[in-house]
């Protein structure tokens, strides 16, 4: 592998391709589900303040439409898919960097026939463990042609390839969604104090008699959308722990930059994963899924 060349996700093992596409999969399926209940509650309501024939029936349409959402998620549990295969995938790609670069347990002195065995070994603990209900992972457990090519470049080479590629990758990542979950949860907030203010004025204007209609309480029905809108996707949670993980980042990047012997690297690669591995546990933990 040249100093230059990428090792990006088509170079990892199948395992990691199949484990993402179904966490991918199942979150957009959760989402789906999630956003069209609250919306067709949001139409029940505004449907519920008319007395006419066809606003009761679209009122009864949207709470049978909202019964089947709620029996195919309890039934499909999408969000399951989402988390374990999110699992699986990063535990896959945290051991095929760990083997590319020789990091702990892959030492670059153990000999390519073991590490290549230690690699298939250590993947297979992982698809045993992997929850057969929600997600089938297919695909080859062996190290791809890249992984080996980079295992068997210099250890500059090798170090810069994890600096860059992984670390300094990662970091951008964290830093990116952090900013973008802290600028969302501030216009949510923003936007929940606005409906919650109309919702004032439309009581006020309702017990002063010059609207006739409930308008109160469809507003009602949105802010409760919204908030729970906003507690499923948690922006101000994962800001936080977005912002934390690109900061233990930027710690893992100097640490590494200063080895500069083989015996040490190993460990250091460990601890970079292990720092990693722990944002990822925390934001399951988050979800409920650990």
């Amino acid at each position: 592998m040249s100093e230059g060349q990428r090792l990006n996700e088509a170079d990892f093992p199948a395992v990691f391709r199949s484990a993402d596409a179904a966490s991918l999969s199942g979150q957009r399926r959760h989402m789906w589900g999630t956003k069209w209940r609250l919306v067709l509650a949001i139409l029940a309501a505004v449907c519920a303040v008319s007395s006419k024939d066809a606003a009761v029936a679209v009122v009864l349409l949207a709470f049978l439409a909202t019964v089947y959402l709620e029996v195919w998620m309890l039934a499909e549990r999408p969000e399951r898919a989402w988390y374990d295969g999110r699992a699986l995938a990063e535990s896959a790609k945290t051991l095929s960097w760990r083997y590319a670069v020789a990091g702990e347990p892959f030492p670059a002195a153990l000999p390519a026939d073991a590490a290549d065995r230690r690699f298939h070994e250590r993947l297979e603990v992982l698809l045993r463990e992997a929850p057969v209900d929600s997600i089938v992972p297919v695909g080859s457990m062996a190290a791809t042609p890249a992984m080996g090519e980079l295992r068997r470049s210099s250890f500059a080479v090798r170090k810069q390839a994890y600096l860059t590629e992984r670390i300094a990758d990662q970091q951008q990542w964290y830093g990116t969604k952090a900013a973008m979950n802290i600028a969302l949860a501030r216009r949510w907030r923003i936007g929940l104090i606005v409906v919650e203010g109309l919702g004032v004025l439309a009581a006020v204007l309702r017990l002063m008699e010059v609207i006739d209609f409930d308008l109160p309480g469809v507003l009602a029905a949105v802010l409760g959308a919204g908030a729970a809108w906003f507690a499923v996707r948690q922006y101000e949670s994962l800001g936080r722990a977005y912002t934390f993980a690109a900061t233990e980042l930027s710690i893992v990047h100097q640490r590494l930059s200063a080895t500069h012997e083989e015996s040490d690297w190993t460990q250091e690669v460990a601890d970079a994963e292990e720092a990693i591995s722990r944002e990822h546990t925390m934001w399951r933990a988050s979800r409920g899924a650990v």
